[in-house]
């Protein structure tokens, strides 16, 4: 048991407050869900899902136009179903690729809608362009523009629909945007039936017709505008954990340092649902392009069926996804009320059950039965996304989703897809299209029991998130109390090296011109604790505040500029390099225009043996010395916060001493230091208040002089020997 500093703070949300932040984001435990109707009221109205209903129908109205028509394409520019297949997967590479600008566009900004604005308008322009290619490249051409536009579809329509209606309702109305996704995948095909089949038109005639269709969806979304992020979850989690009502939604956060895409992504990839949600797109995208590739040239070569016979098989196999879809929303949206794990469960086995049912479609020897086997695949299949999408949007923040659809394109599509079109795209000529059609089921079926897996984590870490948004609001309450933010702040980290947790709800926290003592017995997790303080590891749960301002998933290299600097024990100098070259690197980091020849002549001020030492290579230093030029990092470059690991480990008192007053000189010159040490004498010199730690928890944190006392714990480091600390 930690026992409490004088300021201490609780150091987690209760149950009732947890509880009642889940029902906020629509987890209430129970069955019930609000009238659709009333959900459209309090949001948007039903203006955003019309609209981007409209877009998803038009993109859905090019691809499927393409891949029906996709054997006379081939026919007409003398291509093969393999390069066909190939070009497929070029536009869904585009696609993926194209998602992380697009999620790096809208990062900082909500103009989520104006970029599918102009990005309908721009795979308008390329449905119109196809009808005029006259071989391979050009048809390479156009498809990849159409995949790079066809990204902000994957990364932006959803999220935009979760921030424009509130949480009563929103498996309703991504079931609602999928099934009119279905309804293009329907209505593409009987567009290319009636003027493949009725009008007579040619292939080309046919993409005019539908450049035409989408120019006219466009037009219908030209008044879509942004929500803004995190209306119905972040602003109303924080209204509802508040302990002044009265305060407003808008009261400022310290806005944390922006991250970058790459920090964003690694912060997702943490999250456990995260990666194995991933893990399964990519296994199932293993089958995305060798099966639509696959079923056109099956029904082509086993069924003989022309382009408009293939338009109606596909919009007749459609028809299924959007009854399933009107019937498994309501349902869907109570299972996501009561369990979010649930849903997760279930969708895995309605995945799984598509899947299978390929394998007696396309072994079926009549006509109607293999429709109805196809038809039934298409309509379980259908339900995956809604559901997939509404718990995974739920579990991180609002502003991170469309990096995360991002990711789920580049899984799904980048990975998955393109391996499936190399290692699968042949299967056809060794066993035929319908031996194909099986073959491709297997990748399919290990991506359902991946997906299942899911669902051991989906509490854990809606509990994480939620977490994280009443970590903000407690930090809003500080500031409106009048309270000055801590230097350093680390509240409930837990840690793991791989699959081992080392970190068990670590708080910290430094004040500003304070030294700290980190203390323990060796394996407590005291360097791990530094590491996740500079940024060499990312934390599994908890938050890191620099200054009030949350720094949790930044870079190393960004924490280096705010001005947090460590010093590794035993690891702290390059040793084929010379002192001076040393600190040159050290300095190199200060940027242009710093003041370099006097930051090293300070540093040889405080360390006058550096100085006589200046052309000596690093390693040839004595263990003290090297120790010196670790510490005149700090020196060189003037730190707010100094984390030093083990600075008297294996080094004569005299040593220790030299290094400890050059220690109080750096924290005189306005640095706050932690500081871990095996000696506690040697830490307690110098520290005004220490923590102790053990088996990666806290067990005393407060003044030292009250450590003193507690001659249990002391006792613990002494016999702990002098081993080195642990992770």
């Amino acid at each position: 048991m930690t026992t409490p500093g004088p300021d201490a703070e609780p150091t987690g949300p209760t149950a009732a407050i947890r509880d009642r932040a889940r029902e906020v984001l629509g987890v209430t435990g129970r069955s019930d869900a609000a009238p659709l109707r009333a959900v459209m009221r309090e949001g948007a109205g039903w203006y955003p899902l019309v609209a981007i209903s409209a877009l998803v129908v038009a993109t859905e109205l090019y691809g499927f136009a393409v891949v029906v028509l996709g054997p006379d394409i081939a026919r007409s520019l003398g291509i093969s179903a393999s390069t066909l297949a190939a070009l497929l997967s070029a536009k869904l590479l585009a696609v993926a690729v194209a998602t992380l600008p697009m999620a790096a566009l809208v990062q900082h900004r909500a103009r989520r809608a104006a970029v599918c604005v102009v990005t309908a308008f721009v795979w308008t322009a390329v449905a119109a362009l196809t009808a005029f290619v006259v071989g391979p490249w050009g048809l390479a051409l156009v498809l990849v523009v159409d995949g790079l536009a066809t990204g902000s579809v994957r990364v932006l329509h959803q999220p935009l629909l979760m921030d424009s209606y509130p949480t009563e309702g929103r498996m309703r109305v991504l079931s609602a945007y999928q099934a009119a996704a279905t309804g293009g995948s329907v209505l593409a095909p009987l567009v290319v039936a009636a003027l493949s089949g009725w009008a007579a038109l040619t292939w080309r005639g046919t993409m005019l017709a539908v450049a035409l269709l989408s120019l006219a969806a466009a037009l219908v979304a030209v008044r879509l505008r942004d929500p803004g992020v995190g209306r119905w979850d972040t602003d109303r989690v924080r209204a509802a954990v508040r302990h002044d009502p009265g305060a407003g939604v808008d009261d400022p956060v310290p806005e944390e340092h922006r991250l970058g895409f790459g920090e964003v992504v690694q912060r997702l990839l943490l999250i456990p649902t995260v990666r194995r949600a991933l893990v399964a797109q990519a296994v199932f995208g293993l089958l995305l392009v060798p099966y639509t590739t696959f079923l056109l040239f099956f029904l082509d070569e086993r069924w003989d069926f022309d382009a408009s016979q293939r338009a109606v098989f596909f919009a007749s196999t459609s028809v299924g996804g959007i009854v399933a879809l009107r019937w498994f929303a309501p349902r869907a949206e109570r299972r996501f009320r009561r369990n979010p794990a649930d849903l997760v469960r279930l969708a895995s086995w309605l995945l799984l059950a598509s899947v299978l049912l390929v394998v007696p479609a396309a072994l079926s020897p009549a006509l109607v039965p293999m429709v109805l086997l196809f038809a039934s695949s298409s309509a379980l299949g259908a339900t995956v996304g809604p559901a997939l999408a509404m718990t995974m949007f739920s579990i991180v923040p609002a502003r991170f989703r469309p990096h995360l659809a991002a990711l789920g394109g580049i899984y799904l599509a980048g990975v998955g897809g393109f391996a499936g079109a190399l290692l699968l795209g042949s299967l056809d000529r060794r066993f035929g299209v319908a031996g194909a059609l099986v073959g491709v089921v297997a990748p399919g079926v290990v991506g359902a029991l991946i997906l299942r897996s899911a669902a051991s984590t989906v509490d854990d870490d809606l509990d994480r998130m939620i977490g994280e948004l009443i970590e903000d609001e407690a930090v809003a309450e500080r500031h409106r109390r009048g309270a000055g933010d801590r230097l350093l702040d680390c509240r409930r980290l837990d840690f793991s090296y791989g699959q081992v947790q080392v970190l068990f709800g670590v708080d910290l926290h430094v004040e500003e011109g304070e030294i700290v003592a980190l203390l323990g017995t060796n394996g407590a997790g005291k360097s791990t604790v530094l590491r996740v303080v500079s940024g060499l590891g990312l934390p599994s749960r908890g938050a890191v505040r620099f200054d009030g301002r949350d720094i949790t998933w930044i870079d190393a290299e960004r924490r280096l500029a705010l001005g947090i600097v460590q010093i590794p024990g035993g690891r702290s100098a390059f040793g084929p390099m010379t002192v001076l070259d040393n600190l040159l690197i050290h300095a190199h980091s200060l940027g242009r225009g710093a003041r370099v020849d006097a930051r090293l002549e300070r540093a040889f001020e405080v360390f006058p043996r550096l100085y006589e030492r200046r052309h000596q290579t690093a390693a040839t230093l004595s263990g003290g010395e090297q120790q010196m030029l670790a510490l005149s990092k700090a020196v060189i470059l003037e730190p707010r916060l100094l984390l030093i690991d083990e600075l008297s480990l294996g080094l004569a008192p005299k040593v220790v001493g030299e290094l400890l007053a050059s220690v109080r000189e750096i924290h005189r010159a306005g640095t706050s230091i932690v500081l871990v040490e095996q000696s506690v004498n040697i830490a307690l010199s110098v520290a005004t208040r220490a923590y102790f730690m053990e088996r990666g928890t806290v067990r005393f944190d407060g003044p030292t002089a009250d450590l003193v006392g507690r001659s249990d714990l002391l006792r613990s480091v002494f016999l702990g020997g002098a081993a080195g600390d642990g992770p």
